[in-house]
């Protein structure tokens, strides 16, 4: 993929678009990927980040983007660029890293799908502006300094946009989401464990309609 700056931020843009909160999902069960994959569809949250951290992860990926055509999939917890291709590969548009190094930046200019690089710091917004990208995750939010942090960025950074990801909940993501530095947030309070564990999918889709809601007007 011949990704400039611009190509990025369009990618990474319509991702934001489509919702204001992206669902940080773990699947332990791959039987648990399509009912749940549903359930957030269905409750306005199409935007789903699927986490490398089990190993049903992959399949679930799989599932999901054969099953669930109207859910705009990503990766999470892309570590390596073995990571990032498999997240391609299992049909994934966007891949999402708590960090960024510089095999992964490498990697990411070959990559077919876009890739958003997470930062904390100053240093590692300029370091990603200076491989160019201008969209982030910022992780982990809340102990990185959460909205004060962010409005800080936006003086000598106003290029760069984010979403902010770690310790968020339905209380705390408004404030978030009023910045005009933030695109879209990153949280996981739509997903308890005891409803998914028990199929409750009915409850998921009521909690992510709540969270649509909770965009500032």
């Amino acid at each position: 993929m011949n990704w400039t700056t611009e190509k990025r931020n369009a990618a990474i843009d319509a991702v934001f678009a489509r919702a204001p909160v992206l669902p940080v999902i773990v699947i332990e069960t791959i039987d648990q990927a399509v009912p749940l994959a549903r359930a957030l569809v269905a409750g306005g949250l199409p935007v789903l980040e699927v986490t490398l951290r089990t190993p049903a992860a992959l399949e679930a990926m799989r599932r999901i983007a054969a099953e669930v055509p109207e859910a705009v999939l990503g990766a999470g917890t892309v570590l390596t660029p073995t990571d990032l291709d498999a997240a391609a590969n299992a049909g994934c548009t966007f891949a999402i890293s708590p960090g960024a190094t510089p095999a992964l930046y490498a990697a990411a200019e070959a990559s077919p799908i876009a890739w958003l690089p997470a930062v904390a710091t100053a240093s590692e917004v300029m370091q990603g502006l200076a491989h160019g990208h201008q969209r982030f995750k910022f992780f982990p939010a809340m102990p990185a300094g959460g909205t004060a942090t962010l409005k800080a960025f936006a003086g000598p950074f106003p290029q760069a946009r984010f979403c902010p990801t770690g310790g968020l909940d339905a209380g705390s993501a408004p404030a978030f989401l009023a910045l005009p530095n933030v695109g879209t947030v990153g949280g996981s309070w739509m997903l308890p464990k005891d409803a998914i564990a028990r199929g409750d999918w009915a409850r998921i889709e009521a909690l992510a309609r709540a969270a649509v809601g909770l965009r500032p007007a």
